[in-house]
């Protein structure tokens, strides 16, 4: 396995938004030379990005098969869209050095946690709007997502908003903006497959988060796959002892199966 970080900071972006690669080696020996690769963006409501989300998630999809990265994105007090060109410019990039890194250029799934999720979904909406393109100087068939995998994603900006996170990303232009980031307001067929995960007991960001999303997805006939646990809290990650927080929180065995579903969910369309 190869490790780089790429820097992907934008004129608005905070010192050290990075991508961080986990990349599988080739061999002659493998029937597998191009893989699919899963780019994650931690949770921390736009306040951090959680290293419960990160790495040891990355790990974890390369153990499958897949080539991972993990973006550390912008944060606050760094001005939106500052994460959703790192992004961007994180996509272009794998998509940039698909033949180097043994990529398959047309396998780019999205993971998001919570307001990563935000993030990875929203660059899933909006991925070919005109200001992306000019932004990042490129085609938007490049900027192009392949699928979507989210995990207690903050969605709303609504009445089951997650406000500290929808806050953070906008700033002083919460209330200028906040109605253009309630993302299932803005789902089309621009959106790739997506497979969702939550559950019922989260206290943090509400379920119907993942609910509105859901039905947007589905009343656009973006194909869909969403799980709602009964039990956990929120920010489980894997949920099992992996990722196991600080403090002892966030192990659920019911809930640890999400990662098992979502593998069986991309070997459905995208295998490798």
């Amino acid at each position: 396995m190869r490790y780089e970080e790429w820097n992907v900071e934008n004129a608005k972006s905070l010192k050290g938004a990075r991508l961080c690669l986990y990349l599988l080696d080739g061999s002659a020996e493998l029937r597998i030379q191009k893989r699919p690769v899963i780019l994650i963006c931690p949770g921390g409501a736009y306040a951090a990005t959680s290293d419960r989300e990160a790495e040891t998630v990355a790990l974890q999809f390369a153990a499958m098969g897949y080539h991972a990265a993990v973006l550390r994105y912008s944060v606050a007090p760094a001005a939106y869209p500052a994460a959703l060109l790192e992004l961007g410019k994180s996509v272009l990039l794998l998509r940039a050095h698909a033949e180097e890194w043994n990529v398959q250029p047309d396998g780019l799934v999205l993971v998001g946690f919570s307001a990563g999720g935000h993030l990875a979904c929203s660059y899933a909406t909006f991925w070919n709007r005109e200001w992306m393109a000019k932004e990042l100087d490129a085609p938007a068939e490049k900027l192009r997502p392949n699928g979507l995998i989210l995990g207690y994603p903050v969605v709303t900006s609504g009445l089951y908003a997650h406000r500290e996170s929808i806050e953070n990303l906008l700033g002083e232009d919460y209330e200028r903006l906040k109605e253009q980031v309630s993302l299932e307001n803005f789902v089309g067929s621009q959106n790739p497959r997506t497979f969702i995960w939550n559950t019922c007991a989260d206290e943090a960001v509400p379920p119907q988060n993942s609910l509105l999303l859901a039905n947007a997805l589905v009343e656009k006939h973006v194909p869909t796959e969403y799980h709602m646990f009964e039990k956990g809290e929120h920010g489980l990650s894997l949920a099992n002892a992996l990722t196991q927080a600080a403090d002892g929180r966030c192990v659920n065995r019911e809930a640890a199966c999400w990662l098992a579903l979502a593998h069986r969910w991309l070997q459905t369309w995208l295998p490798y």
